[in-house]
């Protein structure tokens, strides 16, 4: 992680029309701009496959995408008018490159800048492929200062085709210019997870097999698919979720201490601690779908009822994986992944469990036994820690109550960035730190591929619940 100056960019976005665009992109980039992030300036070309796509359209969609009610509207139009341009890009073909690299010259020598270009590819995994292709057969994956390849998860559908993706990508673009995102990662929580380990000692010191009994990551969501039944269908929940989001968490988790905070020493730390999990055997995995139900009052449907789900379709969306982690950190202690759709509740969040304390002292004075002291890192919705512990209760009769000790990032932050914003500022300063290395995506693979050949069945549980009963007995083996 770095604070070092951002450079004068150009940030070309593929599917600049696109959601991902005006939901995350757009005001990531507006957010810099206003922070001052990008003050030595960004100039954003969108390219879309719609006809007339020009720097009016471009600028139309960016100023309609800016929901920031503190950002006065003329403000808005200004950055748009002065930073941003729109460009049809056709079908892809060489010739559009060709007419792409031109209109990259001409821009960058109308606003003095040739140092650092992005290419941010917002389009559909099966667009991926082409797009990286045609870039560097164009010859834009070099220019006068540094070219940089930005691309959104899934990076492949399993180990095979994520191979092919990276040596794809390898045939044009070095490692050091690829940014595989994963937002996760950009989260605050996520991020201080690494400060809280690593700068307190109290915590790092009981970061191992001797204190630490087990770990859970939860992904819960109460909504379905949410219209994204075409992608759901063709991914599901291993693909979407375990693969990328659970997998990053959980090495990040259970890395060693890595010599600097930077990318040249913490992502092989990860890598290595997803290289020490073991093969993961069918009974340490429960997949699920989820039935009709009801949730916050309401009936809602099951997955095969939503509008382009197959009406036999056995795509999980669910999963719940138990891990081993075999080094001498984590020997012996379970981590377990549980994500899900249409579960009861809305939450995202690492749970550490301490082992209890050897002697049960108060044994004589109150029934039961002694709690665990858990960590509970939160990522969503309340981004914050909790540390539960036990206390006396006031009074009589003598009687030990578990509370928490709690931190929120609302309460002492009044600024909290969004993820991409942080995202999009590190890949303008060149820093791969929150970014996923092409051997960490071949080795998350290289795990859960033998569960997508119908290995594990999928289990049906009710919309509302907290899935299948068998996950929850899963913890309990």
């Amino acid at each position: 992680m770095t604070d070092a100056p951002v450079t004068p960019s150009l940030f070309v976005i593929f599917g600049a029309s696109g959601d991902l665009s005006r939901r995350k992109i757009l005001p990531a980039l507006h957010q810099l701009h206003v922070h001052g992030s990008t003050a030595a300036g960004c100039v954003v070309l969108g390219l879309s496959r719609k006809p007339a796509f020009d720097d009016a359209a471009f600028r139309a969609i960016a100023t309609a995408a800016i929901t920031d009610d503190s950002a006065p509207a003329a403000d808005i139009a200004s950055w748009a008018g002065t930073f941003l341009h729109g460009q049809t890009i056709g079908a892809g073909t060489s010739a559009d490159f060709v007419v792409l690299r031109e209109r990259i010259a001409a821009l960058e020598a109308v606003h003095g800048m040739f140092g650092v270009r992005v290419f941010y590819v917002a389009l559909p995994p099966d667009s991926f492929p082409a797009t990286i292709a045609a870039l560097g057969n164009a010859g834009l994956a070099v220019s006068e200062g540094e070219t940089r390849l930005v691309i959104e998860k899934p990076f492949g559908r399993d180990l095979r085709s994520s191979r092919e993706l990276n040596v794809l990508v390898h045939a044009h673009f070095g490692e050091e210019q690829v940014y595989r995102i994963d937002h996760y990662l950009g989260k605050e929580t996520v991020q201080n997870m690494m400060v809280f380990r690593f700068a307190n000692a109290m915590f790092e010191n009981l970061w191992n097999r001797n204190h630490i009994e087990s770990v859970q990551i939860t992904v819960s969501e109460a909504l379905g698919v949410e219209g994204r039944a075409e992608y759901y269908e063709g991914a599901g929940a291993l693909r979407d979720m375990v693969q990328s989001h659970l997998t990053q968490l959980l090495a990040l988790v259970a890395m060693e201490v890595p010599g600097s905070m930077d990318a040249a020493a913490t992502r092989p730390e990860k890598i290595k601690a997803l290289r020490a999990i073991a093969p993961i055997a069918p009974s340490d995995a429960v997949l699920g779908q989820y039935a009709a139900g009801r949730i916050d009052d309401m009936d809602v449907p099951g997955y095969r009822e939503e509008p382009g789900v197959a009406g036999n379709s056995r795509t999980e969306t669910f999963a719940a994986i138990r891990l081993h982690i075999e080094n001498w950190r984590w020997q012996g202690v379970p981590f377990y992944l549980r994500t899900g759709k249409r579960l009861g509740t809305r939450v995202t969040e690492i749970e550490v469990k301490f082992r209890r304390a050897p002697v049960w002292m108060f044994r004589e004075m109150q029934q039961g036994e002694l709690h665990r002291n858990t960590l509970v890192m939160t990522l969503q919705p309340n981004e914050g820690f909790s540390l539960y512990f036990d206390v006396k209760a006031p009074g009589e009769p003598f009687r030990v109550q578990r509370l928490p000790l709690h931190f929120s990032y609302a309460e002492a932050f009044t600024v909290i960035p969004e993820a991409y914003q942080t995202l999009l500022l590190d890949v303008l300063r060149g820093d791969q730190t929150l970014f996923v290395h092409a051997e960490e995506v071949e080795v998350a693979w290289t795990l859960y591929t033998p569960l997508l050949d119908g290995a594990v069945g999928v289990l049906p549980y009710p919309a509302g619940s907290e899935g299948p009963m068998e996950a929850a007995q899963l913890s309990s083996r």
